[in-house]
């Protein structure tokens, strides 16, 4: 039996919550300070509250601590690693190795290796392994023969894998481009979106190739088909992008995701479980087309195929709802079956390539009348809705409920009552003992016991199964009811809770750090040495991860890139890429496209003069992007 586990973003507490009620088996949330989406910081109070809530299902809570740190900002990540500890969360996301020092209150904590520590092969994950980490993320790159691999060679690392929302098209964890250009770091929390912006595309002449397009824009990932493949390939946690996304698309795609993952385990019950408590009832139909999208692709899940990016716009396009039939002077005619409200939103490309959006003023049918008619607008153009009204204002209201499904047996011995309140599986008891003094009743009074022990209203519980041993023959007040349901679901509530701490707690080692003088176990070194790749050690930005790397024999010779103070830099490798803009425009000899026409290397050019050249390794299957001076 394997526990699968559906992870949700949050970007705050009230999204959290919702993530939780819709199914998500965990969630992931920004700390205060050093999370790789510094405009998604919450407070300790507020992760505190979302850990109480999640732990009433045993679901758990993971934070987000994986930016590198600075010097000067050490003493103050300690202190924020205390308070979160106190909080209870169940686990630290962490990419700066400084995390690892015996200096760091961490060591009863567990780690998870982000994706940011650039974790592509079986030989990263057994060092990240053997330094004290439970779980890795894997990049995003790899495929489920790759997946599968890892988990064969690493079968006890918890493998965690994205599988919905927006792609960098970077590795994570060794983008530069917008430190380079723009003076924030990727790594630090504060990306520039570098790869959803415009660019020329020139040959090694300086020939223009294509101009104005997105060529490093990525399609959104959606691997809903896939999640009982990559669970027999060993993933245990199927993660959802999305820290900054609002609540009502985390409803949707969590709800979708989470029915997915119930159907994999109702057909095969003997091999898995869900890692959390608790059935959700849904009052809507999830439909992942429906919310913020570039457009899907499987990514590289089944190795290299065209269509992952999305040249013509970053934007999200919706779903498909038909095509221009009529044009008139206020309003147009849409070819297809989609209903539509008014406020809906729609868009379109024009002949420039470019995405319009216009607004619905009034919707009769599939006559619609704008506030304005879009400009560009043709008959036979393909029109998407980015925004659902009649959708989106269900989604604002009442969309599911999670409850936990227990049984209760009140009974007798010989001295009191026993109120016994279990999980249906029995894997978990309470067990309440009254010595209230027994009076026989004038008639049965299973009914009122019944009901009074049933009223779980405002817990997560709900009884859906009583049995009452004979004791319906005694007559017990309903205050005195109230009293022992209480006590009995706060004892049930606190059992679930440890059971949680007792999972979930410490890492699994703990690797001193040099100059304690202790011997340090040097058997990953040689495969440390060749997995963690060189440039992913200009992410060293301070003195107890530089001490860390050194004591398992990893040399440093440069600092983080964002230290280098602005010293000029002779073509720095700011991006390193599976996606491959040759082989997207055909021109891929290995895969025996045609011969491209264009002299290399090729170059992108941002609309300010900036270019960047591109380095085509075949042999690693890679795209490297390098910052011309």
């Amino acid at each position: 039996m394997r526990k699968l586990e559906l992870l949700a973003p949050a970007k705050d507490l009230a999204t959290g919550i919702a993530a939780i009620d819709h199914g998500a088996d965990a969630v992931y949330i920004g700390a205060p300070r050093y999370g790789a989406r510094a405009a998604a910081g919450n407070t300790i109070a507020d992760i505190a509250e979302l850990c109480r809530y999640a732990h009433q299902f045993q679901a758990k809570v993971y934070v987000t601590t994986n930016t590198i740190v600075y010097d000067d900002e050490l003493e103050d990540a300690k202190r924020m690693v205390s308070d979160l500890k106190q909080a209870d969360v169940d686990a630290l996301l962490v990419q700066d190795m400084a995390f690892l020092s015996p200096s760091f209150p961490t060591k009863d904590i567990t780690l998870h290796a982000s994706t940011q520590t650039d974790n592509r092969s079986a030989g990263k994950v057994a060092w990240l392994r053997d330094i004290g980490f439970r779980r890795v993320v894997l990049a995003r790159e790899l495929s489920v023969d790759e997946i599968r691999d890892i988990h064969h060679q690493e079968p006890n690392v918890e493998l965690e894998v994205f599988v919905h929302g927006a792609l960098c098209v970077s590795y994570s964890g060794v983008c530069y481009a917008s430190q380079h250009c723009m003076k924030r770091s990727a790594n630090r929390g504060e990306c520039a979106q570098m790869c959803r912006m415009k660019y020329d595309l020139m040959d090694g002449e300086g020939k223009v190739i294509d101009s104005q397009r997105h060529f490093l824009s990525l399609k959104d990932m959606c691997r809903i088909d896939y999640l009982e493949e990559l669970a027999d390939a060993g993933v245990v946690s199927f993660k959802i992008e999305g820290r900054l996304k609002d609540i009502d698309y985390v409803k949707n795609v969590v709800s979708a995701y989470s029915q997915r993952l119930n159907a994999i385990i109702a057909r095969r019950p003997d091999e898995y479980c869900r890692a959390s408590l608790g059935r959700v009832t849904y009052h809507f139909t999830p439909n992942l087309n429906k919310t913020f999208n570039r457009g899907y692709t499987d990514y590289f899940l089944h190795g290299r195929k065209a269509g992952i990016a999305s040249f013509d716009t970053p934007k999200a396009k919706g779903e498909f709802v038909g095509t221009v039939k009529t044009i008139m002077p206020k309003a147009l005619v849409v070819a297809g079956t989609a209903a539509f409200a008014n406020g809906d939103g729609l868009c379109f490309l024009d002949d420039n390539r470019q995405l319009v959006g216009f607004r619905v003023n009034r919707a009769d049918g599939n006559h619609l009348f704008p506030l304005s008619m879009p400009q560009g607008l043709q008959v036979g153009m393909r029109l998407y809705r980015n925004n659902d009204e009649a959708f989106s204002k269900f989604l604002a209201g009442k969309t599911a409920e999670r409850k936990i499904p227990i049984k209760m047996v009140l009974s007798e011995d010989a001295s009191c009552f026993v109120l016994d309140v279990s999980l249906k599986d029995d894997s978990s008891h309470f067990v309440l003992r009254s010595s209230f003094t027994k009076e026989l009743a004038q008639k049965p009074q299973d009914e009122n016991i019944i009901r009074q022990l049933t009223k779980l209203g405002n817990t997560p519980f709900v009884s859906e199964e009583i049995q009452l041993n004979g004791v319906g023959r005694y007559f017990i007040p309903s205050k005195q009811l109230t009293e022992w349901r209480r006590a009995a679901i706060e004892g049930l509530q606190k059992v679930l809770w440890e059971s949680v701490n007792a999972t979930c707690r410490g890492r699994s080692v703990y690797l001193p750090a040099a100059n304690d003088g202790q011997t340090l176990d040097k058997r990953p070194l040689q495969t440390a040495i060749r997995d963690v790749k060189p440039s992913y050690l200009n992410n060293v930005a301070n003195h107890l991860a530089q001490r860390f790397y050194e004591s398992q024999g990893i040399p440093l010779s440069v600092d983080a890139f964002e230290l280098t103070g602005g010293k000029p830099m002779s073509e720095p490798l700011v991006m390193q890429c599976r996606h491959c803009i040759r082989y997207e425009l055909g021109y891929c000899t290995h895969q025996g496209h045609r011969q491209m026409p264009w002299r290399e290397p090729l170059f992108l050019r941002l609309s300010d003069g900036r270019r960047f050249r591109l380095q085509f390794d075949c042999k690693k299957c890679q795209m490297n992007i390098y910052a011309t001076t």
